[in-house]
Order: C-alpha cells, then sequence, then structure tokens
C-alpha cells in the first residue's frame, strides 16, 4: 500500500513494500544517491548547516564533483545476517536521519514493486497520484540541480566546504523553491501555506 505525504517540495512517498523489500533487508540503501548539490541547499534551508558540516567532518559525506557522495559501510544488523555493503546512516530499522537530511531521491523515490504491490488484482489508489508527484518531483530538482551546477562551476573559489558555500547553496535553494512554487502547488495539502516538513526522528524501513 502506498501513501502520499504532500509538502511541495519535501512530499514524501511511503509503501509498506519497503519493510519487507524484495531485494533484500537495505533494499535502495544498498547503493543510496549522492547529496547533489540540490539536496545540499535544501537541507541547509531546513537547518542542517551544522549537521552537514559535522557528518563531512566525521567522513560520512565525502565531497565529490557533484556535491557529496554517502560513506558505504559493510556491516550486519544481525548476529545470523550476511555483512552487507550499503548506506553508512542504514540501520536495522531503516534510514537512521530524519526526512529533512535525506536526499531528496530518498523522499519520494518508490520502485515499480513498490507501485504494484497489491496482490488482490485491484489497482493501489494511490499509485497514478504517487506516479505524477514522482515524476513532477524529479524534473523539478533534476532542472534545479542543473541550475545550481552551473552556479557551482561559475564561482571562481569553487565548493569551498564552508559554512558560508553551505549558506549561499540554502539561499539558492530557496529562491528555486520560490520561483517554482506555482509548478509545485499540487503536491501542496489543502490548507498548507508553507513547507510541512515531516517530524524529525521518523524513519523509513529500507
Amino acid at each position: 500500500m502506498i501513501r502520499l505525504e504532500l509538502s511541495g517540495e519535501h512530499t514524501r512517498l511511503h509503501s509498506t513494500l519497503c519493510a519487507q523489500c524484495p531485494q533484500g533487508p537495505a533494499g535502495c540503501c544498498v547503493s543510496p544517491p549522492e547529496l547533489d548539490w540540490t539536496d545540499i541547499g535544501r537541507i541547509v534551508s531546513l537547518d542542517g548547516r551544522g549537521w552537514l558540516l559535522e557528518q563531512i567532518a566525521a567522513g560520512n559525506l565525502l565531497p565529490v564533483s557533484r556535491g557529496l557522495e554517502l560513506r558505504r559501510v559493510r556491516k550486519r544488523e544481525e548476529r545470523t545476517a550476511p555483512r552487507q555493503s550499503k548506506c553508512v546512516y542504514h540501520g536495522a530499522r531503516g534510514c537512521t536521519v530524519p526526512a529533512e537530511r535525506r536526499a531528496a531521491t530518498c523522499n519520494y523515490f518508490l520502485c515499480e514493486d513498490a507501485f504494484a504491490e497489491r496482490t488482490d488484482g485491484q489497482t493501489d489508489p494511490a499509485s497514478a497520484e504517487s506516479r505524477r508527484a514522482h515524476a513532477l518531483l524529479r524534473d523539478v530538482y533534476g532542472r534545479w540541480d542543473r541550475e545550481l551546477a552551473e552556479a557551482v562551476a561559475s564561482r571562481p573559489e569553487g565548493p569551498t566546504w564552508d559554512a558560508a558555500f553551505l549558506d549561499w547553496l540554502g539561499a539558492e535553494f530557496e529562491r528555486l523553491s520560490r520561483a517554482s512554487r506555482d509548478e509545485l502547488g499540487e503536491l501542496t495539502a489543502p490548507g498548507l501555506t508553507a513547507p510541512n516538513v515531516p517530524p524529525p526522528g521518523v524513519t523509513l524501513p529500507g
């Protein structure tokens, strides 16, 4: 079953299949997405600058040409389970960081198995709407990241990975978000006038 949590660019898609992913206990977290420029700006805009700096210093987020790569670790969550290479933030019950600290892809991506989970021959009523939300977010974030990548490349000093650089990315993300408010309107729940960020501590099964 799919649940769509509308919150503009912070929209999240959930599926009950994720808790029993047919690809294994780590699911998508075996190959985590990078935090691209847009993801980093989004996290900063949600008061995550300090967290990013801490994680970079700890070696969990690694600067690369397109943003930050999530470190992978090889471990097992149960004594009888085989060791598995996966995202450093994946734990026994799924993601260990709140939604506002994740790549946007981690919040809105669902695989085809999840969209087709129903076994009674019926179509999940949330499937079509969720597919539209997924496609819109993918297109919007892709466009924003291309624009931010060009802006980063035009900076003479390049990415400096300090507070000032992260604050700049956060401000650029907010600018792009404001410019796309009408486009993202269909992903806003009735009565919602500002991004409704899910509460910290909520974890997705992975």
